[in-house]
């Protein structure tokens, strides 16, 4: 065999080998897409849900007390008396010095405001607060329905104001710790759901195709009980029907 026959069977065996890895590929790729049209329309997505009721575990009061008047010296001792009189009530009603936190005065002078009117009878205005942080959130709302005896002793507690910054807030705390079991609950919610479906379609569940990690929300029951927390996890999974 001469160089050129040699040269045109290489150029043969060549051509025969390409032609095969296209056809490998080229069934790789049927096959895929066989499976993929196969597949597309035996998946279910369903939602798991788990939700729970639990007491707050931490509670913020803020007390404010606030007195007005033209003489400045009086004014101060009667804001540090009224501060001392609420940490007597509190201590006494069983809060420690340690759930207790006293803001510095704040001074307000009527006449420095560019909207105040010209008939201002009264220049001061000074208010305090005073911040219980306490885990006895029971306890805490009990001396709160009692904070009337502070105005027998001459003590006016006031609103917190419109910003919501001095309002009363409850936290529930131990969210992380509940977290895995609301998951469970949520992921077997979900698994209900999705094989009831495939009952209903004759066939039967397989695997998880895809799972998110879930939504959680912590939220108040009502504006009426804001002590009382709603935990909620939300979960979105995709199934395999067989």
């Amino acid at each position: 065999m001469n160089v050129k026959e040699q040269f045109k069977k290489s150029e043969l065996t060549f051509a025969s080998a390409l032609v095969a890895v296209a056809i490998i590929v080229l069934g790789a790729c049927l096959k895929s897409g066989i499976d993929y049209y196969a597949d597309r329309d035996h998946l279910v997505t369903v939602k798991g849900l788990s939700e729970v009721e639990v007491k707050a575990d931490k509670v913020t009061w803020p007390i404010v007390t606030k007195v007005v008047g033209n003489d400045l010296q009086q004014l101060y001792t009667q804001i540090n008396s009224n501060t001392a009189a609420v940490r007597g009530f509190l201590k006494r009603n069983g809060i420690t010095d340690a759930e207790i936190s006293v803001n510095a005065p704040v001074t307000n002078d009527r006449t420095a405001n560019d909207y105040s009117s010209s008939d201002v009878t009264e220049r001061y205005n000074i208010s305090s607060v005073i911040t219980v942080t306490s885990s006895k959130v029971d306890k805490v709302r009990s001396i709160m329905a009692r904070q009337g005896e502070l105005l027998a002793q001459g003590v006016a507690v006031v609103s917190g104001g419109y910003d919501g910054a001095q309002q009363v807030t409850y936290e529930y705390t131990r969210f992380r710790a509940t977290k895995p079991k609301m998951m469970d609950e949520a992921i077997e919610n979900a698994r209900s759901t999705a094989s009831q479906f495939a009952q209903k379609a004759g066939t039967s569940l397989g695997d998880i195709v895809k799972a998110d990690q879930g939504q959680f929300s912590i939220e108040d029951r009502d504006a009426n009980t804001p002590y009382v927390k709603r935990l909620r996890v939300v979960t979105t999974i995709t199934y395999r029907l067989k």
